[in-house]
């Protein structure tokens, strides 16, 4: 094998953190929003409020 083949099978076994930080970033974005949903609900106005 040559030098750069090795060198590119080395590169490619490390990819680093990308899909798990992918993966966290999404679940919370979809959290946050599904929090403020769930608390912003409580303030609505229905005029029931007797």
């Amino acid at each position: 094998m040559s030098h750069t083949a090795v060198l590119l099978a080395a590169v490619s076994e490390d990819q680093g953190p990308g899909n798990t930080l992918r993966v966290v970033l999404l679940v919370s974005l979809l959290g946050a929003a599904l929090l403020a949903w769930f608390l912003l609900r409580g303030y609505r106005d229905d005029d029931n409020n007797d």
